[in-house]
């Protein structure tokens, strides 16, 4: 299948899961939390931009990895295979989970920015403007492609994937020197720089795509071959004792 071909059927399972969540109404509660967050957030006086935007960043990385999780598990086991054989293979699948939560994530970072700055009015300048706006794309991604991995094909159970995947999203969201999450955040609220704004949008985008080739390696079955190795070096381990 060439790469233009592979875009296509991506997009269109991002059409598809997009259309099953939207029926399902799944996007609502990190939807309600996000906005509750801004009119918290933005309520009043928030001060001048960009610090208000550090905090709707940051939420903007679980809630990112939330939209993926429920992207990704929208279908069932018979549906899933059947669009994995209609979409050619795992890669358009899991393109299309990131494809469709992108989507989202732009959403709710167009309306953290735009309330921002009706909320702040007359301190926001165009460098500002788009600092916010790579920051809260950056943690979103990179929420997307957390999201995409503590789901199906690489955990079978969702209670175990979901208390995994809020572990990682604490650990990781909370360490303001590590990017892209913590430089992004932490450059708007302290004005600390990191590796710059464009720097963190970067590493982010490497960041969903290296989440993408772990996800279409795990539908290829590259997991239960690493545990069946890691299990006959176990066994190796207990019989030399």
């Amino acid at each position: 299948m060439s790469v233009t071909a592979r875009a296509r059927s991506a997009v269109a399972v991002a059409r598809l899961l997009g259309e099953d969540v939207l029926r399902s109404e799944r996007f609502v509660a990190p939807a309600v939390l996000f906005a509750g967050a801004l009119a918290i957030l933005f309520g009043g006086d928030p001060g001048p931009l960009p610090e208000p935007w550090a905090a709707s960043a940051l939420l903007l990385y679980p809630v990112g990895a939330w939209i993926a999780h429920a992207l990704a598990e929208s279908e069932d086991d018979v549906a899933r295979t059947v669009t994995l054989s209609a979409a050619g293979g795992p890669l358009p699948v899991a393109a299309g989970v990131l494809v469709a939560a992108t989507t989202g994530i732009a959403a709710l970072t167009l309306l953290a920015v735009v309330w921002g700055v009706l909320a702040a009015w007359g301190t926001a300048t165009v460098g500002i403007l788009a600092e916010g706006i790579l920051a809260h794309l950056s943690c979103g991604i990179t929420g997307a492609a957390v999201g995409s991995v503590f789901a199906r094909p690489v955990f079978r159970r969702q209670g175990v994937a979901l208390l995994c995947g809020l572990a990682f999203v604490v650990i990781t969201g909370t360490r303001p020197w590590l990017p892209p999450v913590g430089t992004s955040a932490a450059s708007l609220g302290s004005g600390r720089v990191g590796i710059g704004p464009v720097g963190d949008l970067l590493l982010a985008l490497l960041v969903a795509v290296a989440a993408l080739a772990f996800v279409v390696r795990a539908e290829q079955g590259g997991l239960q071959a690493w545990r069946r190795r890691r299990l006959a070096v176990l066994a190796r381990i207990r019989e030399r004792r």
